[in-house]
C-alpha cells in the first residue's frame, strides 16, 4: 500500500495527507484474506493523516491507530523509491487530497506501477488515489489507463467537498484525457470497478469493497 507524503493542499497552507479509513479499511480486508500488506510512502518515513480523517474514526480505524506494531507501520514507512516490484503481487494507492500533488508525477509511482502490471500483478487505488495511474505509461508506450474502465473521486464529490478550485486537476477528467473509461456512481456511494488486473475504488466508502476485490484476484 502507497500513502501520499503530501502534507498541504497545494500552497494554501491547509493540512491534508492520506485518508485514514482508506488505509484501514482495505488493509484489514486484504490482511484477513490472509494477504502479507507492507505500507510506503513517497518520501518514507512518517506518513501525514488528513486530520479531516480523524473526526469519525470507525472501528476499524481505532484499531489501527491503538496497535503499537500497526502504528509503527505509518511513521516508518518504506520509501517507494526503494521498493523492489519483484516483491509484491499488488500495489494498492491509498487516497487523500495529498495524493493529488505528489503521485502523479513520481517516477517511483511510475516504475512501481509499471513493473508490477506487467509482471502480471494488480494494480489498485480508491478515491484519490487513482491520481497514481493517470501518468503511467507501459513499456509500449500506452496510457495504463487508456481503454479501461476506471473509477475514482469525481466531480460531483470534488465539488461537494469544495475542493474543486484547490486541486491542481480533476481526476475525473483527467481520466478521461487519458482515454480511460471513466465511471461514477452517484456521490458517497460505494463503487469498485475491476478491469482485469486494474481495481479502483470511487470514494472512501469503497475502501473496503476495493481490498476485497484484490484479495480475491490475488486468491
Amino acid at each position: 500500500m502507497v500513502l501520499t507524503s503530501q502534507d498541504q493542499l497545494g500552497d494554501t497552507g491547509k493540512p491534508t495527507g492520506y485518508w485514514l479509513g482508506e488505509l484501514t479499511h482495505p488493509y484489514f480486508a486484504m490482511r484477513e484474506a490472509g494477504l502479507q500488506v507492507e505500507i510506503a510512502s513517497i518520501k518514507g518515513g512518517k506518513a501525514p493523516i488528513d486530520p479531516g480523517s480523524l473526526e469519525n474514526r470507525d472501528e476499524l480505524d481505532q484499531r489501527f491507530l491503538h496497535d503499537d506494531a500497526m502504528k509503527k507501520e505509518i511513521d516508518r514507512t518504506l520509501k517507494l523509491d526503494e521498493v523492489n516490484a519483484k516483491d509484491y503481487q499488488a500495489v494498492f494507492f491509498t487516497g487523500g487530497h495529498g495524493a493529488m500533488w505528489d503521485f502523479p508525477d513520481s517516477p517511483a509511482v511510475d516504475r512501481v506501477t509499471r513493473e508490477v502490471y506487467e509482471q502480471g500483478g494488480v494494480v489498485a487505488a480508491v478515491c484519490h488515489g487513482p491520481a497514481a495511474l493517470v501518468n503511467v505509461k507501459l513499456s509500449n508506450g500506452e496510457h495504463l489507463v487508456q481503454g479501461r474502465r476506471i473509477t475514482g473521486f469525481s466531480n460531483e464529490e470534488e465539488k461537494a467537498v469544495g475542493k474543486t478550485e484547490a486541486v491542481p486537476f480533476l481526476l475525473e477528467d483527467k481520466m478521461k484525457k487519458r482515454g480511460a473509461i471513466f465511471r461514477a456512481a452517484d456521490a458517497w456511494k460505494e463503487h469498485v470497478m475491476v478491469d482485469q488486473r486494474i481495481v479502483t475504488g470511487q470514494n472512501p466508502q469503497s475502501a473496503k469493497a476495493t481490498g476485497e476485490a484484490v484479495a480475491t484476484l490475488l486468491k
